[in-house]
């Protein structure tokens, strides 16, 4: 059994415990008008966020319900309604949003309102979708711990006292507290699966290239970041996932789905064989209690008929961190250098942004390919791996959630951590590999903090990975969120 929140907090509304997939058939059947589902959801908002500070640039009420009866509106005159019709949802802060302030968690753009969406926020709203406001991240998405000079830290959903994760740390604390129904997010280096695992939601790194990101969209950058969905169930995240994700013709590296992913979760998988890497013979210091929740996890898989062996793949993972690193710093830096290079702006960045950014100006082309040719050799290891497994199974994290004033471990299991971002290793392999990859809540340890399991599929076999996750989750005896 999960323990219960450790917030004193009013109950959630009957309507907020709803996943999305029924909320969305209720609006549609006009079970549930849009006012009232988007109701619920702001009075939660009311007395839940100030507690844990998840959503930030919420917009006003009348204004969100006036937008609300609209939509009522639209129905009651036979309109025609999308996926996501009537649905309240809040936009990570690293997405731009028409005429709605996208700070990026940083000071620089703490006024800044963008004149167009994201390519994928775009189709958020098509589908009907009500943007209320954005969830919070750490400044320009940098690091698992959610806190910036713009709105403050969020808080973990179970503690107060902890640190939510991140990027998307926002987004799963306002999952887990039924603040909103579904989320968004964004994952470099674990942004949509740490953040999840901390509070017992999922999260859903998709295949490079399957979400367009948007109009500033570079080539090289979106090789490592993508765009996907969180949600309180697997079928939540099929249902936004269906709307993110196909081609657009400004997004190069994009390509077209193939079907439904909420359809395809109606035919249950039937089994597998699962990788377990754990800490990769020793080479990932991870804290106590975390591998003994995962191989539970995985004993409650064999209830799915899924078969787990262990492996440690014959790899140098120092020399394939190494590679992240640079090509991180390659992308990530080099975006940043402009506000690096205006004396008024360097001030205003946080230690990481800096140490991403002069890292990024020693790097030479010789040292980028070599980082892309290690790259390339574990894409090839992990393609033979799937020739015999269906899934590799890892930790999401390799810590507990910590202490919210600490911005990053100096410390695991014994081991100095030598950059803002080495405790993160763990959720480097899917983002070198392409490929997709969703947490599934395991649990808690005795002192209550969550924890969650990485499920790492072939590159574009997105469905098989969330049909693995749907088949897992049958299998649990508790709800997701807090």
């Amino acid at each position: 059994m999960r323990p219960q929140t450790k917030h004193d907090l009013p109950p959630a509304g009957a309507i907020c415990r709803l996943s999305a997939v029924e909320l969305a058939e209720r609006i549609k059947r006009k079970d549930l008008s849009v006012r009232e589902v988007v109701t619920a959801f702001l009075d939660r908002i009311e007395a839940v966020n100030p507690l844990v500070n998840a959503i930030v640039s919420l917009r006003d009420r009348a204004e969100i319900l006036d937008e609300a009866d609209r939509a009522d509106a639209h129905l009651a005159r036979g309109g025609h309604a999308g996926s996501l019709f009537g649905l309240p949802i809040a936009i990570k802060d690293l997405a731009s949003t028409t005429g709605l302030r996208t700070s990026f968690g940083s000071p620089i753009f703490a006024d800044f309102v963008p004149q167009e969406d994201d390519f994928f926020v775009e189709r958020i709203r098509e589908a009907g979708a009500i943007i209320i406001g954005k969830t919070n991240v750490p400044e320009f998405g940098l690091g698992s711990n959610t806190y910036n000079n713009v709105f403050g830290p969020t808080l973990n959903a179970f503690d107060p006292a902890l640190t939510a994760g991140g990027s998307s740390g926002g987004a799963a604390v306002a999952l887990a507290l039924d603040m909103v129904p579904l989320a968004d997010g964004s994952d470099f280096g674990g942004s949509l699966r740490n953040p999840a695992a901390w509070n017992n939601v999922y999260g859903f790194r998709p295949s490079q290239g399957l979400v367009p990101g948007g109009p500033d969209f570079e080539v090289f950058h979106a090789q490592m970041g993508v765009e996907g969905p969180m949600g309180r169930n697997v079928a939540d995240m099929a249902l936004l996932l269906d709307v993110q994700a196909g081609y657009h013709p400004h997004a190069p590296l994009s390509y077209e789905k193939q079907g439904s992913f909420l359809e395809g979760l109606a035919t249950p998988v039937t089994g597998g064989r699962i990788a377990w890497f754990g800490d990769l013979g020793g080479h990932l210091p991870i804290e106590p209690g975390i591998l003994d929740l995962c191989e539970a996890a995985l004993g409650r898989f064999a209830e799915a008929s899924f078969a787990t062996e262990p492996l440690l793949p014959d790899f140098d993972f120092e020399a394939l961190w190494q590679a992240f690193v640079m090509l991180r710093q390659a992308s990530s830096g080099c975006a940043l250098k402009i506000h690096y290079d205006d004396p008024a702006r360097r001030g205003l960045l946080k230690p990481e942004a800096v140490w991403e950014v002069e890292n990024a100006m020693r790097l030479t082309a010789p040292q980028i390919r070599a980082a892309s040719v290690v790259r390339t050799s574990w894409h090839r290891t992990l393609l033979s791996i799937f020739d015999r497994f269906d899934l590799i199974a890892l930790p999401t994290a390799q810590v507990f959630p910590f202490e919210v004033g600490t911005h990053w471990p100096r410390e695991v299991a014994g081991r100095a951590m030598d950059s803002y971002h080495r405790w993160m290793q763990v959720s480097a392999y899917a983002t070198l590999g392409g490929c997709p990859a969703v947490n599934v809540p395991v649990g808690f340890d005795d002192k209550g903090r969550p924890m969650g399991m990485q499920l790492i599929g072939r590159p574009r076999g997105d469905l098989a990975v969330l049909k693995a996750a749907a088949a897992y989750e049958a299998t649990l005896s508790w709800q997701a969120g807090a």
